[in-house]
């Protein structure tokens, strides 16, 4: 699906919002609904973003529902299932050596993926408390990695900082234990692996949408903001 409508879009918003000194909501909504998205277009996004993502069984469902053929073969997606399945079963080191298995040369080059790997092992290690383990773990493969980066030192820094805690979960640093940072490394993981130019259609255009309502918002134009983009809801210019 071409994202040419929607940067055209917001390039025409853009214009017309230099001119305005604000934008009334219903002149917004009602150019927004003068964007005509087919069923067509909106079901091939959906199906690229589904492949993209690794829902293999959601995508074999919704391409039966809709008649939508996905881009790639479905089978080929097993393997990055396998790895999205054990990082977030805490399985960091299974899912590393099945990344060296398929690109052996994706976290030689992108070291920053492979400290994040790293440093969600040391989570684990501090999830099951087994700290001597993850004292010796920081030590032999991250101390030195920290004295390179500062980014990364912090990173660590917060890392460690569970072990102050007796129950780290409510620590200050607790969201470190939640799922979502498993999610959040096997998303990032993903990613690399289907590299740049396979990013989720989806997830495009809800970058272009930030960016565009930053940059308006820099500009101090009053404009309707989608404050929630879940549900499409809208707020009214602040005056």
């Amino acid at each position: 699906m071409s994202m040419n409508w929607y940067v055209t879009r917001k390039m025409n918003f853009g214009a017309a919002a230099e001119k305005l000194e604000e934008i009334p909501k219903d002149e917004w909504l009602e150019r927004l609904q003068g964007v005509q998205v087919t069923r067509g277009d909106m079901n091939k996004l959906i199906m690229n973003y589904l492949v993209t993502e690794g829902f293999k069984e959601a995508a074999e469902k919704f391409r039966m529902e809709s008649g939508v053929q996905p881009t790639a073969d479905l089978d080929q997606m097993d393997e990055r299932i396998k790895i999205r399945d054990a990082i977030q079963n805490g399985k960091i080191e299974d899912a590393i050596s099945l990344v060296n298995n398929i690109h052996p040369e994706l976290l030689d080059n992108d070291r920053y993926l492979y400290f994040h790997l790293q440093q969600q092992h040391l989570i684990e290690l501090i999830r099951e408390k087994n700290i001597e383990s993850a004292l010796d773990y920081a030590q032999t493969h991250l101390a030195e990695r920290g004295d390179e980066n500062p980014e990364i030192l912090s990173e660590l820094e917060r890392t460690l900082a569970l072990l102050a805690f007796e129950n780290p979960e409510s620590s200050p640093f607790g969201e470190l234990l939640h799922p979502s940072q498993r999610q959040k490394v096997a998303s990032e993981l993903n990613a690399a692996i289907l590299e740049m130019d396979s990013t989720p259609k989806l997830a495009n255009l809800v970058k272009l949408l930030l960016w565009s309502q930053e940059e308006l918002d820099k500009k101090k134009i009053k404009y309707p903001r989608m404050s929630d983009i879940s549900h499409g809801s809208f707020e009214e210019p602040k005056s």
